[in-house]
């Protein structure tokens, strides 16, 4: 039995949703502990390498107030300690990388950085206490309630005994529900569940997953040799061949996410193909004083490293570790092959200057801390988001599905990975939606509560409720919710079901800088 340690609010998990539930809280005057499995908080921001994806509007509407605060944070950080050239520095919407896929592709060492600022007035008052490296054991639970969580500290084994009046489950996979015995659901629903137009036409498929990614970074050191050891599984996946997809992983071609047709890839821009480079360039040299970089540097999270021969949760450990190591081996063999084989347009073959950035990622393999997770065990929820609520198609003219207990907004396509059941990209346009509070609230359980993409959404619906903002904004929802819940004397489904008590909350978040809604246009 490990050392008990008491707070108000007990978060596991430190990604983003996790960090924006503890800030939430803590500014809420709540005595808060916050573990996270690897040694950096902001997960698929920072411990899996993944720049943000955010809507179009993100630079003046569409996002809460906090999570505003993170990206200003990150654009002060580099104005304030990087040497730019004088047009970046001028730049009103910095964007480091100039990456393609976001308007802040950044540096994931400067987000860690600037989410430990957000949290010091709390950390350094010991209102906050973030254990890293620690990974969840066991749930003691006592009927429809959570009485403890037990984590190891994974480098000395040492378990600590969390208790306090509610639990979030802010981890990546939901890892927090199947040992609290909460309802969840996991993979694919089907039609005649959900009624929606893009899920599964015969029975439900619990393990038909998005696939994972395990990005790494890299610059590119034109003359030097960094080509790394040949991976064990090298030969496997330059072999590998699946009927969805035009060619081998290890090639330049991929689906088109929207048509599936056959496209193909270059490295660096050198004509119309899908340049790779700077789709998710977090540090684009000619931002910076020359000489500051060598070399420009990205982030390799693309449709060549997908994983998808098999899921990471809902299996026994022999089947885990298998799929986790095959999705490192399939990321070194797409660094290995562009270093060695891959066909160049002025007629070579191979860039051996491609360097693995180990430094960006802060580990020894050069991989990320973690493998980029989709999509999650999802809680069975008082209400569940379906795609007919933010779909185009079923809704025509009249806009995404109005929530009365609206708690947040996001916007952002459904877009679905090639999945661990075999089928390939769905990725279909959605309305600007609302994030429901019914999500929020599991179906019995009334101390634990989802802070990141755990929440009831379905397999399609999480496409569009898993990126960084809308994480951000569910776990700072949620952390205010818990947070008020106390305060009041409430329970969280009491919030939710009586309209005084919901609309005294909304204005709370309202109050915190949390938009409830679109703006009309």
């Amino acid at each position: 039995m490990g050392r008990e340690y008491s707070a108000d609010i007990v978060i596991i998990g430190g990604g983003l949703g996790g960090c924006a539930a503890a800030i939430a809280a803590s500014r809420m005057g709540k005595k808060v502990i916050m573990t996270e499995e690897t040694r950096w908080v902001g997960g698929q921001l920072t411990s899996q390498a993944v720049p943000p994806d955010e809507n179009p509007w993100i630079e003046k509407f569409g996002c809460t107030m906090s999570y505003r605060r993170l990206r200003d944070g990150i654009r002060s950080y580099y104005k304030n300690h990087f040497p730019l050239t004088p047009e970046a520095r001028q730049a009103f919407y910095l964007n480091p990388g100039n990456g393609g896929v976001s308007r802040l592709c950044h540096d994931p060492r400067v987000a860690v950085a600037v989410l430990y600022e957000m949290m010091a007035p709390y950390t350094l008052s010991s209102q906050l206490t973030i254990w890293t490296r620690h990974k969840i054991q066991d749930v003691e639970t006592d009927g429809d309630r959570v009485i403890s969580v037990t984590v190891k500290n994974i480098d000395t084994g040492d378990e600590k005994v969390l208790t306090g009046h509610y639990f979030l489950d802010a981890t990546e996979c939901g890892d927090v529900l199947p040992l609290a015995g909460a309802e969840y659901v996991t993979g694919s629903e089907s039609k005649k569940e959900t009624g929606e137009p893009h899920a599964l036409d015969g029975e439900a498929d619990p393990l038909d997953i998005q696939s994972i990614t395990w990005c790494f970074a890299i610059d590119y050191i034109e003359g030097e040799d960094h080509t790394i050891e040949k991976p064990e599984q090298y030969e496997f996946w330059k072999n590998y061949r699946c009927d969805f997809w035009p060619d081998s992983l290890l090639s330049w071609k991929s689906c088109h996410p929207h048509t599936l047709e056959e496209r193909e890839h270059t490295l660096f821009p050198v004509d119309e193909r899908h340049s790779l480079w700077t789709y998710r360039r977090i540090a684009d040299k000619n931002n910076f004083v020359p000489g500051t970089f060598e070399s420009d540097i990205t982030i390799a999270n693309w449709p060549q490293n997908d994983y998808w021969l098999g899921p990471i949760y809902e299996v026994d450990e022999e089947e885990v570790e298998k799929h986790l190591e095959g999705a490192r081996q399939l990321s070194l063999s797409y660094l290995y092959w562009m270093q060695t084989e891959a066909p160049r347009p002025d007629g070579g073959i191979g860039y051996p200057g491609l360097r693995l950035r180990k430094d960006v990622v802060g580990t020894e393999d050069g991989l990320a801390m973690y493998p980029y997770i989709r999509e999650s065990r999802r809680i069975k929820a008082e209400f569940t988001v379906l795609e007919q609520y933010i779909s185009p198609i079923t809704r025509e003219d009249k806009g995404a599905m109005e929530f009365e207990d609206t708690v947040g907004i996001g916007y952002y396509r459904m877009d679905l990975h090639p999945s661990t059941g075999g089928r390939n990209y769905i990725d279909i346009d959605c309305l600007p939606f609302q994030i429901p509070l019914g999500s929020l609230i599991p179906i019995r359980m009334e101390n634990l509560i989802p802070a990141c993409k755990n929440i009831g959404t379905t397999h399609i619906t999480n496409g569009s409720y898993r990126l960084h903002p809308v994480e951000w904004n569910i776990g700072e929802a949620a952390g205010m919710l818990v947070s008020y819940a106390l305060d009041k004397g409430l329970s969280p489904r009491a919030v939710r079901n009586d309209k005084s008590n919901l609309e005294d909350f909304q204005a709370l978040l309202q109050r915190h800088g949390v938009e409830l809604s679109w703006p009309r246009v």
